[in-house]
């Protein structure tokens, strides 16, 4: 074949005009004559394709290319002579003719730019950029077409846009106007340019992704367009509009195309996302559709199937229970026998099941299972699936209440300096962390893809000379999840394993905190001038979703006062206390070395500094004077002293159930300390009683779902007479008999939190051991929730009336949200230091009476 080409090309280099038109006006008619041009282009543009010779042979594909280009021109001008007019004029022959040229034009042999600046320099000087001289044939053969143009619109959009795309500047600024001459031509026939529009999104998505096109190219696009539609007072705005545009998705694609082949596939991720909302807001769904499959793929490959899920889900929404059938072109691997909507929604809702089922959002599962059973229940009446979907949504419920899931942690990462992609420069984003990834880690891994990057060590937003800087900065910091509070589950009592699922997922705000001193320093009091600069970050979506990153689009900065940073403090510490107690009371073989070390760093004056320091601080008379506006808050965190007796009181008796003997010391000590700990904040905070928090037919802890709120807070009145409703609980309404087992029932089933049913107490009061072990028997006595004050004083033992069950008088929840008996801050009945076993029972048996 080479040698064939070898010979044709020393042909046509010995034939000039003269016989070239000698040879065309020897055919007898012109369908000869069209017939031979038609094979012809088809040959060269055959040969074209087809490299003949090696690509290093650069003279012998230089001898082709000039002879083919000479041929090519003779040819054009046949074809303008006598295949134009209206009579003569033959579409098909035209568009071959342009479809050869621009084959010719952007073929490897002739991209200049590939090569070394010696062969370049070599090539320019023997033949010249034969690029830029086919371009000008094919600019001037256009124009020549006059009305005949809209004929090749949208066919000749693609081959254009090909020739336009090639890396010569000249070339460019010649051709790129061919573009505004199509949009004139459709508009003046159908006043849009639809069409031209619509192929040149389709084509310039598919061109970039194959390596053309480059930021150059886009300036040009944008000034040469914008400056031809601005001439043509009908065209401005329509023309402005167009080119924002097809800007836009060159800007996205042009960041798509240059990280698709990184091995890190995070910021491919990111790219893509960019260009699937593109296409979803200008209304592109076959390409909307192609971008979340190309997003679906990149997150199966590194096992982020909760991202994958939400995925998919976005394709699922586009889709109706209907029979219709699926017009959107078919992707992924689902089968060509989903015909109609119904069939591929379902296909996709239980690979997305799977995907969430991996991902262990069973909730978001659920979800999806119920839309599910009700088509199979009510729409279709398929039973057989329907009982397979309802077993599958309880295995769901069951994995989230038994199967551990640990809670991810979220960074804020910002990417500074002018050396990123634009789709990163200046921004901050909220990531979402992989499950007990350590930020060291995940710092090492977002780093990876910018090895000359320099790590920020300051968390606080750069200045311009960062921001303005031709380097790359990263700044890393851990975020807390902002619970904003479900309002489904304020003021319930919830599982935890449910509560702690909302309060690290579908999160939208974020916040970090940054302690710094204000005011005259007390160098023996640091809590009295801790002021908190807390930024919240909001971001463009809920976590996680189609990304485990979002951009912040807003970000606001508030102060927090010395006293509301000690609120906040004692509120976590008790949500922490809470946290124990549940995680031991529904896995009694969890290690105690944890809860150990909570309770002592709490109750141990020698450890703690605790709210000590808040008293010291806050509840001095100056500082009541000075702050008057602070009364309620005052209050507040008093309040929030005194919950927390009850909560280490139970987290002390988990603690001396399961405390070894060779810590039996360690929690006679804290026991010790406690005591003295739980008579002062009675006597002057108030005691609390926490209420039952158990699961009456399973037995699993509760942790309750805080109310915010300061105003629910009970005011002295309000306290009087919770304290006059508990001290004197209403007769019980008489019940039937039946009634009577019911609640029996319910109370051999019940679960609570510092209650205990009378036969377990009796059997913990009988095994007290004798007299002279007194240190063993105060620790009994506090793991059975009897403890007293140091001075020998100890609250009494509070029942009601129905045996298992508090009495709803006198419970409240107070503005921290436990639930429980508020009683007045003066000091308890006292009862003897030592109490026998035979007037324990005796008392209870009066209770009983």
């Amino acid at each position: 074949q080479s040698h064939y080409v070898a010979c044709m090309a020393a042909i046509l280099s010995q034939m000039d005009k003269d016989h070239y038109s000698s040879y065309i006006k020897a055919f007898p008619s012109r369908p000869e004559l069209m017939d031979f041009l038609m094979e012809t282009f088809i040959l060269f543009k055959d040969l074209i394709g087809k490299t003949v010779y090696p690509s290093d042979w650069m003279v012998m594909n230089m001898v082709q290319n000039r002879e083919f280009l000479h041929a090519i021109n003779q040819f054009a001008a046949t074809l303008t002579e006598m295949f134009l007019s209206n009579s003569s004029f033959e579409l098909q022959l035209w568009n071959n003719y342009f479809h050869l040229a621009v084959a010719f034009l952007t073929q490897d042999s002739l991209q200049l730019e590939n090569f070394s600046q010696a062969k370049r320099n070599s090539i320019l000087a023997k033949y010249g950029d034969m690029r830029a001289m086919i371009g000008a044939s094919i600019r001037d053969m256009w124009y020549n077409l006059g009305h005949r143009k809209i004929e090749f619109i949208p066919g000749m959009v693609g081959p254009i846009l090909e020739m336009t795309l090639v890396p010569e500047l000249e070339l460019r600024k010649s051709t790129i106007p061919i573009f505004f001459d199509m949009m004139l031509c459709e508009y003046q026939l159908t006043e849009s340019f639809s069409r031209f529009e619509d192929e040149i999104l389709r084509k310039l998505d598919s061109e970039v992704e194959g390596g053309r096109g480059d930021e150059q190219y886009k300036q040009l696009f944008e000034s040469i367009l914008l400056s031809c539609c601005r001439r043509h007072p009908d065209l401005a705005k329509p023309g402005e509009n167009f080119v924002t545009l097809v800007t836009g998705l060159l800007e996205r694609l042009l960041d798509y195309r240059a990280v698709m082949n990184d091995e890190n596939k995070t910021y491919s991720m990111s790219c893509t996302v960019n260009l699937l909302n593109f296409y979803k807001e200008i209304d592109r769904q076959a390409m909307y559709i192609r971008y979340l499959y190309k997003l679906k793929d990149l997150h199966i490959s590194y096992e982020n199937y909760t991202e994958g899920a939400y995925t998919l889900l976005l394709h699922a929404r586009l889709l109706k229970w209907s029979d219709d059938m699926n017009t959107a072109p078919m992707q992924g691997l689902h089968s060509p026998s989903l015909h109609t909507q119904r069939q591929l929604k379902e296909a996709l809702y239980n690979q997305i099941i799977n995907y969430f089922d991996q991902g262990k959002m069973w909730e978001e599962a659920i979800h999806i299972c119920k839309e599910l059973a009700e088509q199979y229940e009510s729409e279709v009446f398929d039973y057989e699936m329907l009982s397979d979907i309802l077993q599958r949504e309880a295995k769901f419920y069951e994995k989230i209440l038994k199967v551990l899931r640990p809670s991810p942690d979220y960074f804020a990462v910002g990417y500074y300096g002018q050396g990123f992609p634009t789709f990163l420069r200046n921004k901050v984003f909220i990531y979402r962390g992989k499950e007990y990834e350590r930020r060291e880690d995940f710092e090492m891994r977002l780093l990876s893809p910018f090895p000359n990057a320099e790590k920020l060590t300051s968390t606080s937003p750069p200045g311009q000379d960062i921001t303005g800087s031709p380097g790359q900065y990263i700044q890393c910091f851990t975020v807390q999840p902002v619970d904003e509070g479900k309002v489904r589950f304020k003021d319930r009592s919830i599982p935890e394993q449910i509560t702690n699922f909302y309060k690290a997922n579908h999160v939208q705000k974020f916040s970090y905190s940054r302690p710094f001193k204000k005011g005259p320093k007390d160098p023996d009091n640091e809590f009295a001038t801790m002021w908190i600069e807390r930024t919240t970050f909001v971001t463009a979506y809920p976590l996680p979703g189609i990304l485990r990153w979002f951009m912040v689009t807003s970000t606001t900065t508030t102060i927090i006062s010395p006293l509301e940073n000690a609120i906040e403090t004692m509120m976590k510490t008790n949500e922490k206390i809470m946290s124990e107690i549940n995680r031991h009371q529904n896995d009694p073989s969890l290690p105690v070395n944890p809860l150990s070390m909570l309770l002592n760093g709490i109750v141990d004056p020698a450890v703690m500094g605790g709210f000590a320091k808040y008293e010291t601080a806050f509840f001095q008379e100056p500082y009541l004077q000075e702050h008057p506006e602070d009364k309620e808050n005052i209050e507040k965190l008093k309040d929030l002293i005194a919950w927390q007796t009850p909560l280490l009181a139970e987290g002390i008796r988990i603690h001396g159930r399961k405390v070894t003997e060779d810590l039996r010391p360690f929690h006679e000590r804290m026991e010790q300390c406690f005591v003295q700990l739980r008579a002062k904040v009675e006597s002057q905070y108030g005691v609390r009683e926490m209420g039952c928090f158990g699961d009456r037919r399973s037995g699993r802890p509760r942790s309750m779902a805080w109310g915010p709120s300061w105003d629910r807070l009970s005011h002295a009145g309000d306290r009087q007479a919770l304290t006059e409703a508990t001290l004197t609980p209403k007769p019980a309404p008489r019940t039937s008999e039946s009634e009577d087992r019911r609640n029996e029932h319910k109370e051999n089933r019940s679960s609570t939190f510092f209650r205990y049913r009378r036969q377990d107490l009796r059997q913990s009061i009988s095994e007290l051991p004798e007299p002279k072990d007194e240190k063993r028997r105060l620790s009994c006595n506090m793991s059975e929730s009897s403890l007293g004050s140091s001075d020998g004083k100890q609250p009494p033992y509070s029942r009601d009336t129905t045996g298992a069950q508090p009495s709803t008088a006198g419970l409240s929840l107070s503005p921290t949200g436990f639930g429980g008996r508020v009683k007045s801050a003066s000091k308890a009945t006292p009862l003897p230091r030592k109490i026998s076993p035979t007037v324990y029972e005796t008392f209870l048996e009066q209770s009983d009476a």
